[in-house]
């Protein structure tokens, strides 16, 4: 059997047909019933190649090249791949496989009603695609084919590709036989995504392997400029569990530098080229949302499927086309995810940077993995560069790499590229390799010189970093099984919405403290007020920054909306369905200042500290429609995406009253305490919260003791101020008289009290306070949760060793 339709095969088939195709047929025959779309087409089986090979007397030489091949020997490997491939290109057809490949094809082209449909040629290997091991783009895919002749041309050209350099490394590295592994080809019906767009999707986060996620890339043109990373994509997050409640669940979506895409040749004897995109286009998303939720629910049937058939969690990597003219959306390939879903290893492993060490920052890109990596730079500008310069150990930092590039990357203790998004080739072979990578950084290889010292380091978040140096770092590692948890619930403190999906790995009760001004200042970067009315201030600079940085958005207000919006949905999906309590903009007055544009709208205030901040903004006129779009957002959220874990705390309230008119300022704008079962927290952090607790926790859900400021107002101090800082002590009697009352005033009202601040991890004896005291939960920082978890733990253990053994001597006769 040399050729069989895509629809005949299955999984079982997979020595047959190899991975790709297996996979295609798998789908075709369980999943077009539930109304995912797979383009049609037939494989020729790897009976088709070893006749060829056979028909051709080329395995002996192949086997004589190989073993006079030196395996770690870069050169030597190189000049291997090329005499192999030579070798094959020049090989003839068998005559009656040449006439079975006409005949498919002609039988294909009616079926979709023309005489030379175009296809794509994509190579099926027999170990592609396996749980294990991720072969993926290490043999060739040929697009726009057309007409039997360049069918088998390109046919030809995907056995070759068996012996790519990257894939005689690969199969060297993971103990791969060279000639137990063979080659299946699919010719597949081509969906015209040159006149729309393409991509890349996964079904989790591929950087942290959180599972609830969709993520998925795309451009416009043929998806080759994706998977090659020849543009740095659009990129959009979709949350899972809420989708399958019904819910528009893309919790973020950030607009790519797609500068060019790649579409069907026009020249004689090309088969495709790559072409500028109109400058209106690249500030537009290449997906609209309708088409991004319908893609995520086709992801999520493949998952479940794929899931139920192996009777076990199996991520899938996805590859997506929309074609032009019909504007029908397809899935052209399916495989398991081969890095997190055979991560068994139940530790956490965290890289840190030593930030005593001012080292400047030489570039940022996007981050590929979490770990740090340093050494030499060493430029190379394509393969043709001498292998031998490249030292092991050294930075690669080039325009961009493929998997042609995988036996200079295995050697690489990072990898700095210009372009690139986190889903290309190159990103999935140096996440296999655990190597850390920044690509799409633009112009790494003009910033960067050869042999100069850099850390590169993708442990901070979606943005990698190479700082200039041999930064110190540690590592640290936790083995979660072992882990000893309290009863006291240990909530986080997370800022950064890149790494929330990091820290929910880390054991936890949910997010005690979400902040929106980190979101604000780091993902909007302008005071709300001058966002809204820049047109009307006539600042000419001021308005280009502004229409630079909500490109891609419907106008000023559907920026802050969606941004902050997604930073929150980030953070609170990544815990969800635990309780997310997200903290309203808390900004002085001298920081919203330095806000893009604040200069126009803030006052100077003597001390800002105990001035125009916190609840006190939300009601006032000057600030009551800023405040509204944050109201506007948390909306969102919780409604369009679901995640009604979100509590909303409020922040430096002084009086009841001023809680009043918040409540009706956020029910003008559509949040209002109940619905939906909204909850809403006050901060307690001055002194009218806790002598006022009772009629306070008559209008709200909970507490969360703020110990900074509280010690601050408390003891009549700066805390910024070095001249009073050996005063500043959150274990002062009257601090802790003060929050031990306002637990006991909460309990009467059945209010909850936390804490959010770094008092219970920095001082074990102020945790055992608060143990005692019977504070509802804890809330710290990421770094700081494990020792606090220990320590908490710690605690209880020790009171109620104690308790034991006050009862036992009671019990004792005197």
């Amino acid at each position: 059997m040399y050729i069989v339709d895509l629809s005949e095969v299955q999984l079982s088939d997979l020595a047959l047909v190899g991975g790709k195709n297996a996979s295609l047929g798998q789908m075709i025959r369980n999943l077009e019933k539930l109304g995912v779309n797979i383009p049609g087409g037939f494989a020729l089986t790897v009976h088709a190649y070893r006749e060829f090979i056979e028909h051709n007397n080329l395995d002996q030489e192949i086997r004589d090249i190989i073993e006079q091949m030196k395996k770690d020997d870069l050169l030597s490997l190189k000049n291997a791949g090329e005499q192999i491939r030579q070798i094959i290109r020049k090989g003839t057809w068998p005559e009656h496989i040449r006439q079975q490949i006409q005949e498919n094809y002609k039988n294909l082209s009616q079926k979709y009603g023309h005489d030379n449909t175009d296809v794509a040629v994509r190579s099926s290997a027999t170990a592609e695609d396996l749980p294990d091991a991720s072969f993926a783009g290490q043999q060739e895919t040929f697009l726009n084919v057309k007409g039997p002749e360049q069918i088998l041309e390109a046919v030809r050209n995907c056995f070759a590709s068996l012996f790519t350099d990257r894939a005689i490394s690969y199969r060297n590295n993971f103990g791969f036989d060279h000639f137990e592994v063979e080659l299946s080809v699919c010719v597949q019906k081509m969906v015209r995504s040159d006149l729309a767009s393409s991509g890349v999707a996964f079904s989790l986060d591929t950087e942290s392997g959180f599972r609830d996620v969709i993520l998925i890339n795309g451009s416009y043109g043929l998806g080759e400029s994706v998977v090659q990373g020849t543009v740095s994509p659009d990129e959009f997050l979709v949350f899972k569990p809420t989708l399958k409640e019904g819910y528009k669940s893309i919790i973020e979506k950030k607009l790519g530098r797609k500068s060019e895409k790649m579409v069907y040749a026009t020249e004689p004897g090309k088969l495709v080229e790559t072409v500028e995109v109109k400058p209106g286009e690249q500030n537009q998303f290449c997906l609209s949302e309708e088409q991004v939720l319908k893609l995520a629910e086709w992801i999520c049937i493949i998952e479940d499927y794929y899931c139920e058939l192996k009777n076990n969690w199996c991520p899938m990597d996805i590859e997506w086309a929309v074609d032009g003219l019909t504007g029908e959306l397809f899935i052209v390939q399916a495989r398991p995810e081969t890095i997190h879903s055979r991560n068994r290893d139940n530790a956490l492993v965290e890289y840190k940077i030593d930030r005593s060490v001012q080292a400047p920052v030489r570039l940022t890109g996007i981050a590929v993995g979490d770990k740090i990596g340093q050494g030499k730079v060493k430029k190379m500008i394509s393969l043709d560069a001498s292998f031998e310069d490249f030292k092991k150990g050294d930075v690669l930092v080039t325009e961009m790499t493929d998997p042609d590039w995988e036996p200079v990357m295995k050697k690489a203790s990072a990898i700095i590229t210009n372009k690139g998004g986190r889903t290309c080739h190159a990103a999935i072979v140096a996440r296999e390799m655990g190597v850390p990578a920044i690509v799409g950084t633009e112009n790494g290889t003009e910033l960067l010189q050869d042999g100069e010292d850099i850390t590169v380091s993708c442990a901070e978040g979606d943005a990698g970093k190479a700082y200039e140096g041999l930064v110190p770092f540690e590592t640290q590692r936790t083995e979660l099984d072992k882990l000893d948890l309290p009863e006291t619930p240990i909530m986080l403190n997370v800022a950064s919405p890149d790494l929330a999906f990091k820290f929910a790995r880390v054991p936890n009760s949910g997010i005690g403290l979400a902040r929106e001004e980190f979101i604000i200042n780091n993902f909007i970067q302008v005071h709300p007020l001058a966002l809204m009315q820049h047109t009307e201030l006539k600042d000419k600079a001021l308005s280009e920054k502004i229409n630079k940085l909500t490109r891609g958005f419907e106008s000023e207000e559907d920026f802050f909306i969606n941004r902050l919006s997604y930073g929150i949905a980030k953070i609170a999906s990544a815990f969800y369905p635990k309780q997310a309590i997200v903290r309203l903009s808390d900004f002085k007055s001298n920081e919203y200042f330095n806000l893009l544009g604040g200069s126009y709208f803030e006052p100077k205030e003597e001390n800002p500290m105990i001035g125009w901040r916190g609840a006190s903004r939300y009601y006032s006129k000057e600030y009551e429609e800023a405040f509204g779009l944050e109201c506007k957002a948390i909306k969102k959220v919780r409604e369009e995406m679901g995640l009604t874990n979100i509590t909303i705390m409020i922040p430096f309230c002084r009086t009841v009253e001023e809680l009043n008119k918040v409540y009706a300022v956020m029910k003008k704008y559509g949040l209002e305490r109940g619905r939906e079962g909204l909850q809403v927290y006050l901060m307690a952090e001055l002194p009218s919260n806790i002598l006022m607790a009772e009629e306070f926790g008559e209008h709200v859900d909970g507490f969360s003791i703020g110990s900074n400021d509280l010690t601050q107002l408390t003891l009549g101090l700066d805390r910024d101020s070095s001249l009073v800082a050996n005063i500043y002590d959150e274990r002062n009697p009257a601090v802790k008289r003060s929050i031990s009352n306002l637990i006991k005033a909460a309990k009467k009202t059945n209010t909850k009290v936390g804490i959010c601040g770094q008092g219970p991890s920095d001082h074990p004896d102020f945790a055992q306070f608060l143990v005692q005291q019977g504070i509802d939960s804890i809330s710290v920082t990421p770094d700081s949760m494990l020792k606090t978890i220990k320590a908490v733990y710690k605690i209880e253990q020790e009171m109620k060793q104690e308790s034991v053994s006050k009862t036992r001597a009671y019990a004792e006769p005197s």
